[in-house]
């Protein structure tokens, strides 16, 4: 398959910068079968049956976008220069890899300081990315990173405008708790406490699983052949409880639905090919396009995606390439909201 295939036009006048309120007050596109319904994530209750759960992912987006001045020694004197720092990914040595604008001009051994408390030194460099070792460790640096730093809002709403206060409460679901993600479980965050006890009462479950997204997320498709494309690995984590929760749910006949892309990952990673489940901790780089045959997923609720994205893949895979397409002309025809701040579907094959 070609990465063509995956392509559309969407008006950009179609992508949110800001979310609902309130969060349900969303649209939602249902999509069962070849049938399609425009209603409202408020509607879940009366869409979905008792007996149906939902897998949720519970992790915390940290505020990973620094902005710092880089000193240098040069034969003129000292020059400071501004740079942008985006974290990525956590080491067991306490670094820190990191996007960085302009990355080339950094030099390893230069340091770069954040505000008067927090500051790092380039431990290494490539042409990807860099490596920053930090002053602070534990809940300092935890407590400096949340006083620094800001919510690292996706390029294509950060070319749009700037993240600021309110950004911290809508770039968040409900659940969060473990913090280690640099970007948000988006179908998440059209969730509130009255909407999770509504789906309670009707005899909808939960699963809680942890998924942290990373900043490969974003990254564009480079190859034209998708099957040389090479996924970015993302931590995760599912716990007796959740596993046992998805067996049980599948023994009785009930749906096991993702609520998001990365809870779908994270289940099929752990699933083997007899749709069995275990608790599992790890790190995966699945890579689900069309011809995947999925283990434990019945359904998927998601946010409209990019053109030619790996996530555009995934839906295509789990609806089918032309179903899909009719999906997304539709959401495009009567005018639903696009991306992380956007309007949700309901995918259900």
């Amino acid at each position: 398959m070609k990465l063509s295939d995956f392509d559309f036009d969407l008006p950009e006048n179609l992508i949110a910068t800001r979310p609902m309120r309130p969060r349900p007050a969303a649209r939602l596109l249902l999509a069962q079968g070849d049938a399609l319904q425009d209603r409202h994530v408020a509607d879940l209750p009366d869409i979905l049956r008792a007996g149906d759960l939902l897998v949720i992912n519970t992790t915390r987006v940290i505020p990973a976008r620094l902005t710092g001045m880089r000193r240098r020694q040069t034969p003129q004197g000292a020059v400071e220069a501004k740079v942008e720092i985006t974290l990525t990914e956590p080491s067991p040595d306490g670094t820190w890899r990191a996007l960085a604008k302009p990355l080339r001009k950094l030099a390893q051994g230069e340091k770069i300081r954040f505000t008067d408390d927090l500051s790092a030194q380039v431990v290494t460099r490539d042409d990807a990315d860099v490596v920053l070792r930090f002053n602070l460790t534990g809940d300092a640096f935890d407590a400096a990173l949340d006083a620094a730093g800001q919510m690292p809002l996706p390029p294509y709403i950060a070319a749009r405008r700037a993240a600021d206060a309110q950004d911290r409460e809508d770039y968040q679901t409900v659940f969060a708790r473990t913090p280690g993600a640099v970007a948000a479980p988006t179908a998440s965050l059209h969730f509130d406490d009255a909407l999770m006890a509504a789906l309670r009462a009707r005899g909808v479950r939960f699963a809680e699983v942890t998924l942290h997204v990373g900043a490969g997320t974003f990254l564009p498709v480079k190859v034209d052949d998708i099957r040389d494309h090479r996924m970015h690995a993302e931590w995760g984590q599912i716990d007796a409880g959740a596993a046992q929760a998805i067996a049980e749910t599948r023994a009785q006949g009930g749906r096991v639905i993702a609520v998001g892309t990365t809870a779908l990952r994270l289940i099929e990673t752990a699933a083997t090919a007899r749709g069995q489940i275990a608790p599992w901790t790890g790190k995966t780089d699945i890579f689900i396009t069309p011809g995947y045959a999925f283990r434990i997923t019945d359904g998927l609720m998601t946010n409209f995606h990019l053109p030619k994205s790996t996530l555009m893949m995934l839906v295509a895979a789990l609806m089918g390439q032309d179903r899909i397409r009719r999906i997304y002309a539709h959401a495009i025809a009567e005018r639903y909201r696009f991306f992380s701040y956007g309007d949700a579907s309901l995918l259900l094959p």
